[in-house]
């Protein structure tokens, strides 16, 4: 008899040795391990993409920061609030405020509002400036015929803590100095009086003198 013949040539090859088991691994080790480094690729491929793109983000801000134009001059003001007064005087009573300021004070805004309770309202709202520099905010509003709800929402529902006499008039004073800037806003000091039918609320976020001084200004237009 011949002899039996076994043919090893379709059996499949022994995979690599595993080096930690001292062996050939397994087809599903094999597979596992391909899956693997598929993996591994695919996540270096996303990073680099991410990479690609938040390069090219970056170099498109960069094109507008540069094309964009920018003004550096600084910002200027120069609302006319007593040619604004005059306009709107025709349709009321009561004197509109619109004292002379100091010539460091520019106006931003001058206009008739409706405040609470549906108070009207004649505001001025001026930049103190130190040359070129704004370094504080004042600011007035004339309630006609106001009511105490539009005197609290106006101090924005701060304490009273006394009173001053100032062109003649005595004003509550809400002397919020001792918090910060930050915490005070515009009404870090206020002062309120009434002249004739209007309610003046004069506060400011800088100067408790400038308010003084504004408050002034208002009571001595008004005698």
């Amino acid at each position: 008899m011949t002899p039996e013949h076994t043919s090893n040539e379709h059996l499949s090859e022994p995979g690599p040795i595993r080096a930690d088991l001292g062996r050939p691994e397994t087809a599903q080790e094999e597979a596992d391990r391909k899956a693997e480094n598929t993996r591994l690729h695919r996540a270096r491929q996303n990073l680099r993409n991410l990479a690609a793109a938040l390069g090219v983000t970056v170099l498109v801000v960069l094109v507008l920061v540069l094309i964009v134009p920018r003004n550096d001059n600084p910002r200027s003001y120069d609302v006319d609030y007593a040619a604004a007064a005059s306009e709107a005087q025709p349709g009321y009573t009561e004197q509109l405020a619109a004292p002379k300021v100091p010539e460091n004070w520019a106006a931003n805004r001058a206009e008739i509002r409706e405040g609470a309770d549906g108070v009207t309202e004649w505001y001025i709202g001026y930049v103190v400036n130190d040359g070129d520099t704004p370094v504080g905010f004042v600011g007035m509003s004339q309630g006609i015929n106001a009511n105490e709800t539009w005197v609290v929402d106006k101090v924005e529902r701060r304490a009273k803590t006394g009173e001053i006499a100032l062109g003649g008039v005595t004003w509550a004073e809400y002397d919020h100095t001792d918090l910060t800037a930050e915490e005070a806003g515009n009404t870090r000091y206020s002062l309120v009086g009434k002249i004739g039918d209007s309610t003046f609320v004069v506060y400011g976020s800088h100067s408790a003198l400038d308010v003084q001084a504004l408050a002034t200004l208002i009571a001595e237009q008004h005698r």
